[in-house]
């Protein structure tokens, strides 16, 4: 099988166990109720144009350990600082190192919406989400079909959570419609061997209905790529690793968050 293939039956599995161990009866969501995320044409902070979504990650199945002394709650407290209207967090354990306490501890520390990202496959992942005080989920086309995509949204949206569809392939647009979601992500990684590349993310672009928030994913390694995704049409973006390794992640954050918006910055 091939790693999304592979972390998909994974996270199947634990959702298995999981719902053994802790019945769907027993879940309840101790954060406070969802706070509102994707909407067609949001904007970011102080009513410029463009959404930074700021990922909190702490490894990579491609690059490994990016992060020894990984705090979620301060380096999602940088993001918010810095300009970012969004934080995601890696919740997948074995290959991204994450977990669902990161993603409570990144939240209780913003007033930001929460975006849980990981390979979800099962309806109880939903409800995990939503106790463990996600705001929004990920939901991959290329790991599911249209009826799976249709029930896990219908199951967020029952729970007040809000939808990403990411895209790999225009092949996969169709399923990503079905669904209804607000907001549709193109990812840039080529999930057979993690390689990326922005010209293809740039073509989906003309793709994608109006309507929907269209978010650009992976492979934004500096403000100018930001800018250039959304000269192509982008109005989420949502970056990982960029961020995260830096030496400074609010003042990253600051100057992704000006490129996007249109304003004058670094985008080296």
């Amino acid at each position: 099988m091939g790693i999304l293939e592979t972390i998909c039956a994974e996270r199947k599995a634990d959702a298995s166990r999981l719902r053994r161990e802790r019945p769907p009866s027993s879940l309840a969501r101790a954060a406070a109720p969802p706070r509102a995320s994707f909407a067609p044409g949001r904007a970011a902070p102080d009513g410029a144009p463009g959404l930074l979504i700021a990922e909190c990650k702490r490894a990579s199945p491609s690059r490994g350990l990016l992060i020894e002394l990984y705090e979620p709650a301060s380096l999602a407290a940088a993001y918010e600082r810095g300009g970012a209207g969004m934080i995601s967090v890696l919740t997948e354990p074995r290959r991204f190192l994450g977990s669902d306490a990161d993603l409570a501890a990144a939240r209780a520390a913003v007033s930001l919406p929460v975006l849980r990202k990981d390979f979800i496959v099962d309806s109880y992942q939903v409800l995990e989400a939503w106790s463990i005080g996600a705001d929004a989920i990920l939901l991959i086309a290329a790991a599911l079909d249209e009826a799976q995509i249709l029930e896990l949204a219908a199951a967020a949206g029952e729970l007040g959570l809000g939808v990403l569809v990411e895209l790999h392939e225009e092949s996969e647009l169709e399923r990503a419609l079905a669904a209804g979601s607000a907001a549709i992500g193109v990812n840039a990684r080529d999930l057979r061997d993690f390689s990326v590349d922005l010209g293809r993310a740039k073509a989906m672009a003309a793709h994608l209905p109006r309507g929907v928030l269209r978010v650009a994913e992976s492979g934004l390694r500096s403000p100018g790529d930001a800018a250039a995704l959304r000269a192509a049409g982008y109005g989420g973006f949502l970056v990982g690793e960029a961020l995260a390794t830096a030496a400074d992640p609010e003042a990253r954050a600051r100057e992704f968050a000006a490129a996007i918006s249109g304003m004058p910055g670094d985008r080296s």
